[in-house]
């Protein structure tokens, strides 16, 4: 699922590819100079991402990748594109180039997550307080920590166009994962989501649905949320997982019962998470529970001892 919008109100040269929720919104600059992608999706859909890119920009090259933060979905598809574009420069913000100069994999967030990217170089930094041309014309970098301690976003003030990756989406934000290692995070969510209003964007290009123009309300909707998040974070665990289940089952579509439980053992982050915060629950008891709960919402189904999505 995919569609291209050049939204009312967006800059001429931005356009806006709303992925499906396995891969993350793609955002194609396309002026007069350079061309540019932010997010690159997930790598099962790289191929797609590849093709949505070439149907815009034709002969033209894609000139530079940048990428919010280094969740799987966001940048999956960074070696296809670096393969097809040789000449391609790629931005990452600075908390973990370290990890991904020497692809660090335990390090970085896909091996606990159960989840694949394929290796990608990096050639520059996104460094917060920076400021970019993208489609000619100036996009200021913010740090924007909370789902993710190093994400970045990225606001245009002539147009006041921000791309809020998973800082703020129309519903909520992403899941806040350092509280899930035991680490705080929902202050720098609250943070975020101040630095967000203090910009004063006239719409939004989010990292997972559509784009969106009626800040306010989406900030007093993720301000609501984060205090209930806050004074319950064994909910937000419990969204965690189930929300770590449903991109697995996204991503595969369908799976043995073997092989699902053999993923879920083998995916630190579950039992991490489970340990943490439900004590003495065993994880086959938790896991079990969270995709009854999947089946009973029609979000997965099991037959026959196969697992599909729906």
């Amino acid at each position: 699922m995919s569609h291209a919008s050049a939204s009312a109100g967006l800059p001429a040269s931005v356009v806006v590819f709303e992925r499906g929720w396995l891969s993350s919104n793609n955002v194609l600059f396309v002026g007069d100079g350079e061309t540019a992608m932010v997010d690159t999706g997930y790598v099962t859909h790289a191929d797609q991402t590849l093709a949505l890119a070439e149907a815009v920009l034709g002969v033209r090259p894609l000139d530079r990748i940048l990428n919010t933060h280094l969740h799987s979905d966001h940048c999956g598809g960074n070696a296809a594109l670096q393969a097809r574009y040789p000449a391609v420069q790629t931005d990452i913000p600075p908390g973990e180039a370290g990890l991904v100069a020497r692809w660090d994999e335990q390090g970085l967030s896909f091996l606990v997550t159960g989840q694949t990217c394929p290796r990608f170089q990096f050639t520059g930094l996104l460094r917060p307080g920076a400021e970019l041309i993208l489609g000619g014309a100036p996009w200021q970098v913010h740090a924007a920590p909370g789902h993710d301690p190093h994400s970045i976003i990225l606001f245009d003030a002539a147009s006041r166009t921000l791309i809020s990756a998973d800082a703020l989406w129309e519903n909520g934000f992403g899941i806040t994962f350092p509280e899930l290692a035991g680490e705080p995070g929902f202050d720098d969510v609250a943070a975020t989501l101040d630095l967000i209003e203090a910009l004063k964007p006239l719409r939004v290009i989010p990292g997972h649905g559509a784009v969106f123009d009626d800040v306010d309300k989406v900030l007093t909707t993720a301000r609501r949320r984060l205090d209930g998040l806050q004074r319950d974070p064994v909910k937000h665990a419990r969204h965690a997982i189930k929300v770590l289940m449903k991109f697995k089952l996204l991503e595969v579509q369908s799976i043995t019962a073997e092989d699902w439980a053999f993923w879920l053992r083998s995916t630190p982050y579950l039992s991490a998470i489970c340990s943490r915060f439900f004590g003495d629950v065993e994880l086959d008891q938790l896991t079990d529970d969270t995709l009854g709960e999947l089946i009973a919402v029609k979000a997965a189904e099991l037959n026959s001892g196969i697992i599909r999505n729906l």
